[in-house]
């Protein structure tokens, strides 16, 4: 994975995107649809309609980048939303760039607090 800087967005965009789109169709879509800039330093992350294909477009300081990914098996875990965004946590998008539901992970043991 990618290390990205300690303080940097991730915006899940919610709904189904034609990912057929490059650099310059996913810029467009972040500018008019998600009213940010996609120069910003925050990663935009996309998915396909079938679910077993996402793209994310992240400006690293040099240039754009635009990475993809597709699951062999399964789908991508992502919100029932049909449009705005979520945001996520870099732990919450590498379980989402590895099939595991983001949402609710569910932990080895049980915390107690200790008084």
């Amino acid at each position: 994975m990618i290390s990205l800087p300690a303080n940097t967005r991730i915006w899940i965009a919610a709904g189904v995107t034609d990912l057929r789109r490059g650099f310059m169709g996913l810029s467009a879509l972040v500018q008019t649809k998600l009213e940010q800039s996609p120069m910003s330093g925050q990663v935009f992350v996309f998915r396909g309609r079938r679910g077993d294909l996402i793209k994310l477009l992240w400006f690293d300081g040099n240039g754009l980048c635009l990475l993809a990914k597709r699951l062999d098996r399964g789908r991508f875990v992502w919100p029932q939303a049909s449009s705005g965004t979520v945001t996520l946590t870099p732990a919450q998008l590498a379980m989402l760039l590895e099939g595991i539901d983001w949402r609710r992970p569910d932990r080895t043991w049980d915390p107690h607090a200790t008084v």
